[in-house]
């Protein structure tokens, strides 16, 4: 499921009562989840590693990259470019708390960098 609601565009939430709701979730088998880094400026993904560090292996996480914003949360535009692919994937893994990804997948096509290369900096990662 989308946790993006977790983090911001609904209103605030209790960090304790979405922890809850991931455990439940796994127990009830919503395991398929999805995420990005733009999602609360990677505090979803932080919130993810709190659940994840000892039921990684019941859950098929899914992050996005690609999207960028500012520390406001502004939208600043899209990179697609291998350096940057590699970083995010990186920051992700990282604040995931992980040492994969199960799902890792562009947010937004960026108009000025080759599909090829984008794709070539992800084939690296795997």
């Amino acid at each position: 499921f989308d946790l993006k609601g977790m983090s911001e565009f609904y209103g605030s939430a209790d960090e304790q009562e979405n922890i809850n709701v991931l455990n439940r979730a796994i127990e009830l088998g919503s395991t398929f989840w999805d995420t990005s880094d733009i999602y609360g400026n990677g505090a979803n993904e932080i919130l993810l590693s709190k659940v994840l560090k000892d039921k990684r292996d019941k859950v098929f996480l899914c992050t996005k990259f690609g999207a960028l914003r500012d520390s406001n949360g502004a939208f600043l535009g899209v990179s697609g470019k291998p350096e940057y692919v590699r970083q995010a994937c990186e920051r992700s893994l990282k604040r995931l708390g992980v040492d994969y990804i199960d799902l890792y997948y562009q947010h937004r096509m960026d108009p000025n960098t080759p599909i090829e290369d984008t794709v070539g900096a992800l084939a690296e990662l795997v």
